[in-house]
């Protein structure tokens, strides 16, 4: 029969870090570079066809995730980039006609960045084998499954945001 103690310590044991072991840690690995890989290869694939940079295509991404108006100054942050190549990024990707600025109409000095409508369009049509890829893998998941994974998503993202980009020497 269970006692409280053994219900304190079974509760202890899941509030306490779980080290995964290096086999974990490896397959996990595999599979993250795989699905990078993967990504990577479509998103040079969108920018070839579209002639743009890869970079730019990641200054797509982040405007349209954006929880509010992308700012050049937000964009160069979350790129890492400097100010000068994000002002060409910004540049070729308002003549490709996939960005438009539009000017802080209290504050003319705030430029703010949006994703063009039909080149939005352009890329859904282009990343939807992505969209489906993922739609079936979701789909062979239940509800339960998928919210732990999603947070294993979230708690990565945020641990790899925490550390930043090596630095150059």
């Amino acid at each position: 029969m269970a006692t409280a103690d053994d219900a304190e310590r079974r509760a202890a044991e899941r509030d306490t870090l779980r080290v995964p072991e290096a086999a974990d840690l490896q397959a996990f690995a595999v599979q993250l570079r795989r699905m990078n890989g993967e990504i990577n290869r479509m998103v040079h694939g969108f920018a070839g066809r579209n002639e743009l940079h890869a970079t730019d295509v990641q200054a797509l991404a982040a405007i349209l995730d954006a929880d509010e108006p992308m700012t050049p100054g937000r964009l160069r942050e979350h790129l890492g980039l400097t100010s000068g190549a994000v002002t060409a990024c910004v540049d070729r990707l308002e003549r490709a006609g996939h960005v438009t600025r539009v000017r802080e109409s209290a504050d003319r000095r705030v430029v703010h960045l949006y994703y063009a409508a039909d080149a939005k369009a352009a890329a859904r049509a282009y990343f939807r084998p992505l969209a489906q890829a993922a739609g079936a893998a979701l789909s062979r998941f239940d509800d339960s499954e998928l919210a732990v994974a999603l947070r294993f998503l979230t708690a990565l993202n945020e641990e790899l945001a925490l550390r930043g980009a090596p630095e150059r020497h």
